[in-house]
């Protein structure tokens, strides 16, 4: 059986529940962890010392912990602790609450300057941001930019797309719900209603309907006993009535077994009943046949289970001191979880660029009105009439039964817009523009829309193949392992490839150097090796295009205005130009480099557009009555447009075949480097952040001397995007 990791949909409804009794404690300190573990260390009237963690690393959960079971303090807060420390510091925690049926938990804590609220995301990868009284992003631990939401330092935070709660639906919405789906019962009450593989079979165990039955074979009366099962679990979680439990398994040794040292039992670990592996809020069906113990509160129980985790190492039934198993049922999760942000983002996408579409019609539907209102406001301007005075010129109109001015709901003179209504729809129309051009705005916006639909269907594409190529990688893995089982070749392992060095634990690395003729330029190679040469200047950008870039090569540059040249080479200078079909993931890498080191970055800015051509749609020569700047180019022709890019950046020292600092897309420089550090727009100057970098870098090796000879201040602040940045916490 396998262990519990992180904590259902189910746990948490129960957990918050349980969370109301600890409101009013105030903060004390925050701790933030390697292993991604905050800890919020607090006092209550009642109960003295309380200790909340937050767990967002392997084990993904929170709970109230005893205070013998947490662990000590780590050593010099990074900058998320102490934002945390400065904005929560005397807070009060005012509330716990589950959003929706998600694995996401909202924690309000109330100052009297300021309100915080902390959101643990306790699914994928997971993440904690925290939002001021705005709702915007303070800090984050994980940057996310996905098609579908945004959660970044200065933007609003957006929650995933809202799900089905069945706890709250009806019995018609979850009969529906089940009627939509085309798999069995089981995996229709794990994913299509969000109860999770576990608790899918609980419910189906408790009905007393065959969890391998066919939709197509279920009925009302199936239906009815599951949905009667659910509001048995809705009203316990209601009422808090719960009867929590840890569960155990795997005993290797009983009491009559000879040989067994009680002794040498891992501490916490019940050598009778063997490992925990799940604690829950009530008893579970599926657990009938295993031991277990009562606790009073289910924060408790997981206080025993996850506080014995590491004491109980989950071996596996068929460890044997081999290879270990790459997780790939967690990968494929969260592909299928990717997948399933594509999708919600692609209905999204259709739904806005049907609004626009809307919106447009309606402006002609209505011409002679919305016509009248834009020529009523233009002649006002005119006559420099204020936008104050025109607002009221509209309500006067409207209590008189004017037409064109009940439509009128709000003017902006700041934005110089008008908010007209017409059949129950809000549209913003700019007041210096014809009614023509107003609608053609929003078909044009439309087609925008459509466009970034198109995106995420390619994305949406390359990610199914992401998964399959993990299906594939896990039956290759177990056919491998399969054959291992059965006796192997007799091989000893001598043909197996070395351990890699520790390279941050040597005394001495010596330094092997070599010089190439793109290193005077900003340049990476892609984690399919391919050369990216971009310009330093001006002066670069006219070197690069007019002496090393050929047909076959790419051309990159961002949208924004005040970006390099980026180059992406399909050939050595010294070898004849040639076609390559480039990989995706070159491209997009290269695509980050352009945006990543132009003015976007500067701008402190997360993401933007960046696009791509031929090297023969790039000219020197303008159109007539155009000027080109030094290092300006004419770009002619379609463009190949990559959308939202996020500006990162990493640095890091390579230790072999040679040693130097290198810089670039993180995705591409991680792979090549012993160690790296992660960076994005902020506020620390470029020379500032190259020192701390440094710095950084010194704590990380051994040898100390090596670090100043390949990677002083000087040689990293080549790497670095223009303008301030700030570490990447880990």
């Amino acid at each position: 059986m396998d262990r519990k990791r992180e904590l259902t949909s189910v746990d948490l409804a129960a957990l918050c529940g349980e969370f109301g009794d600890y409101e009013g404690a105030k903060v004390d300190k925050v701790y933030l962890y390697d292993d991604g573990l905050v800890r919020f260390r607090m006092r209550d009237f009642d109960r003295g010392r309380v200790e909340l963690l937050v767990d967002i690393g392997e084990t993904k959960h929170l709970r109230v912990a005893d205070a013998e079971n947490v662990p000590d303090a780590p050593g010099r807060p990074p900058n998320f602790a102490m934002m945390l420390r400065n904005r929560l510091s005397g807070a009060d925690l005012v509330g716990v609450e589950q959003y929706g049926f998600d694995r996401i938990v909202t924690l309000e804590f109330e100052r009297g300057d300021e309100d915080t609220t902390v959101v643990a995301e306790l699914f994928g990868d997971g993440n904690i941001a925290v939002l001021d009284e705005t709702g915007e992003v303070v800090d984050c631990l994980d940057t996310v930019r996905l098609k579908s939401r945004t959660v970044a330092p200065g933007s609003p935070y957006e929650f995933p797309s809202s799900r089905f709660n069945p706890l709250e639906a009806e019995y018609e919405a979850f009969a529906a719900k089940m009627e939509d789906s085309d798999t069995d019962v089981v995996r229709t009450l794990a994913t299509q209603l969000d109860f999770g593989g576990f608790w899918g079979e609980e419910l189906c165990t408790r009905a007393g309907v065959d969890k391998t039955m066919d939709i197509a074979d279920a009925g009302d009366e199936e239906y009815r006993a599951i949905f009667s099962v659910i509001e048995d679990l809705r009203d316990r979680l209601d009422s808090a009535d719960l009867d929590p439990r840890v569960y155990y398994e795997g005993s290797e040794q009983g009491d009559d077994e000879e040989g067994g040292d009680e002794d040498e039992t891992a501490e916490g670990e019940d050598a009778d009943r063997g490992l925990r592996v799940d604690a829950t809020p009530m008893p579970m069906a599926e657990y009938d046949d295993l031991p277990s113990d009562a606790f009073e509160t289910f924060t408790a129980a997981l206080d025993d289970y996850f506080t014995n985790w590491e004491a109980e190492p989950d071996t596996g039934p068929e460890d044997g001191g081999g290879r270990n198993r790459p997780d790939f049922e967690s990968e494929i999760e969260k592909q299928k979880r990717i997948i399933e942000q594509q999708e919600g983002a692609i209905e999204d996408f259709e739904a806005d660029a049907e609004a626009e579409r809307e919106k447009a019609e309606l402006l002609y539907a209505e011409y002679d009105l919305v016509d009248d209102i834009l020529s009523t406001v233009q002649q006002a301007r005119e006559n420099d009439v204020a936008w104050d005075a025109i607002g009221e010129k509209f309500e006067e109109g409207a209590e008189r039964g004017i037409e064109a001015a009940e439509a009128v709901v709000g003017v902006d003179g700041s934005e110089g817009t008008v908010t007209i209504e017409l059949d129950d729809h809000r549209i913003d129309v700019d007041a210096s523009m014809g009614v023509e051009k107003n609608a053609d705005q929003h078909y044009t916006e439309a087609k925008r829309i459509e466009d970034k639909k198109e995106g995420a269907q390619a994305a949406i594409e390359n990610t199914r193949e992401e998964l399959a190529d993990v299906k594939r990688r896990r039956e290759e893995w177990d056919a491998a392992d399969g054959d291992e089982a059965g006796g192997g070749d007799g091989s000893d392992g001598a043909d197996e490839a070395a351990e890699d060095v520790d390279w941050l634990s040597r005394a001495s690395i010596p330094v092997r150097s070599s010089e190439q003729w793109y290193e005077e330029y900003r340049w990476f190679h892609t984690s399919d090796d391919f050369l990216v040469i971009g310009g330093r200047n001006a002066d670069q950008n006219e070197e690069l295009v007019k002496k090393y870039m050929d047909s076959g090569d790419k051309f990159f540059h961002a949208q924004a205005h005040g970006g390099p040249v980026t180059i992406l080479k399909a050939t050595g200078p010294s070898e004849p130009a040639r076609d390559v079909d480039f990989p995706e993931s070159t491209l997009q890498e290269a695509a980050q480099f352009a945006l990543s080191y132009s003015s976007v970055w500067k701008d402190g800015k997360y993401a933007d557009d960046v696009y791509m051509v031929d090297p023969d749609q790039v000219s020197k020569t303008p159109e007539s009555g155009e000027y080109l700047e030094k290092g300006g180019f004419a770009v002619r022709g379609d463009r190949t447009y990559f959308e939202d890019v996020a500006a990162s950046a990493a640095v890091g020292i390579k230790c072999e075949p040679d040693t130097r600092v290198i810089g670039g897309p993180p995705a591409a420089i991680d792979p090549k480097v012993e160690t790296s550090i992660e960076l994005e727009p902020g506020r620390y100057a470029q020379n500032d952040m190259a020192k701390m970098c440094y710095r950084e870098f010194k704590d990380r090796f051994t040898d100390k001397s090596f670090v100043r000879n390949v990677a002083s201040p000087d040689l990293i602040q080549e790497f670095l995007p223009p303008g301030g940045s700030r570490m990447v916490e880990d």
